[in-house]
């Protein structure tokens, strides 16, 4: 990999970040709204009230703000929060393994059953599954991501109730740890259950479209005169072509998956990073906001570096046009 196309992504994703970081800032303090009035009571004696703005540090001009608030982003340490008094990175410490096991099963049950259909509606070109297969996807697609979670939760939590309407334990939880994991799994199974089916079309619609171009070309069209077995002419020659476009938007889909995350821990009740986004926003916590959404921006800017890194090397087309421009 050449070392000037590497250091032009890696600087070009410092670039990005760097504008997150002075959005991030500014945003917040342009909302509707007084942070002050959050984190200090009008009954509180003013002594009290300055005590509180030295020790959140909003006694000071927005630009000495402004330099702790980016010290504070780039060392990871976020300050307290001004609605629960605890600090910032505990509060996401706490909820991050519920938000990340989320994200994680629902891109593999997605993208894995994505793949599987993209496969077999492509070696099916023209018949019934192909058609259903995208039907399906053209069907996911279409419809919003909350709309689809609000169903599900009214039919099979509601009207039926085969899950728990909200929450990622039951109230009072279990004491027992066997019991504690099974009771989580069934809380967390219906909204990894409503991203899986919001995700698989658009893969599988992906999927087939690359499989249709690659099993027309001429080296697979050896291959099976060659008299190899479809298997290995389907998964050993044309899926290892194009896994590399596929890993690239795996690592792209990413920021999508954790953005969803927030409309999704907002319809179940999850406790997790989602919710505490929305809660800080609302409540004009500037530390909880800021933290919440830099660590958003840097999964992104991060997944979208990689998938670069990913695909210049699979292709080196990619690089020797950047060289080029």
């Amino acid at each position: 990999m050449s070392s000037k196309w590497f250091l032009r992504r890696l600087f070009s994703s410092i670039a990005v970040l760097a504008a997150v970081l002075v959005l991030n800032f500014l945003l917040f303090r342009v909302m509707p709204g007084d942070a002050v009035s959050t984190i200090i009571d009008p009954s509180f004696s003013p002594e009290a009230k300055e005590l509180l703005r030295e020790l959140y540090g909003l006694d000071k001009p927005l630009k000495e703000q402004f330099f702790i608030y980016i010290k504070q982003m780039l060392t990871f340490k976020f300050g307290l929060s001004f609605l629960s008094r605890r600090p910032v990175w505990e509060e996401l410490l706490s909820r991050l393994p519920s938000t990340l096991i989320l994200m994680s099963l629902s891109m593999f049950f997605s993208s894995v059953l994505g793949i599987w259909l993209g496969i077999k509606a492509a070696l099916n070109r023209g018949k019934k599954l192909e058609k259903l297969v995208l039907r399906l996807g053209a069907i996911t697609a279409s419809f919003p991501g909350f709309f689809v979670q609000l169903v599900l939760l009214m039919l099979l939590a509601r009207t039926f109730p085969l899950f728990p309407l909200r929450g990622s334990l039951s109230v009072p939880p279990p004491t027992e740890a066997t019991a504690i994991v099974i009771d989580y799994i069934w809380h967390m199974a219906l909204p990894v259950i409503s991203l899986t089916l919001m995700g698989f079309g658009g893969w599988a619609l992906y999927v087939r479209n690359l499989m249709v171009r690659v099993l027309g070309e001429d080296y697979v069209l050896m291959a099976r005169a060659r008299g190899l077995s479809e298997k290995r002419v389907v998964y050993g020659h044309s899926f290892r072509t194009i896994l590399p476009p596929i890993l690239t938007i795996l690592l792209m889909s990413v920021p999508g998956l954790v953005s969803g995350a927030v409309i999704t821990e907002s319809v179940f009740s999850l406790y997790g990073i989602g919710t505490f986004l929305l809660e800080a926003v609302s409540g004009h916590d500037y530390p909880s906001a800021g933290a919440a959404f830099y660590l958003l921006a840097l999964i992104t800017i991060i997944s979208n570096l990689f998938a670069d890194i990913i695909y210049g090397l699979a292709d080196p087309r990619v690089r020797i046009e950047g060289k080029n421009q």
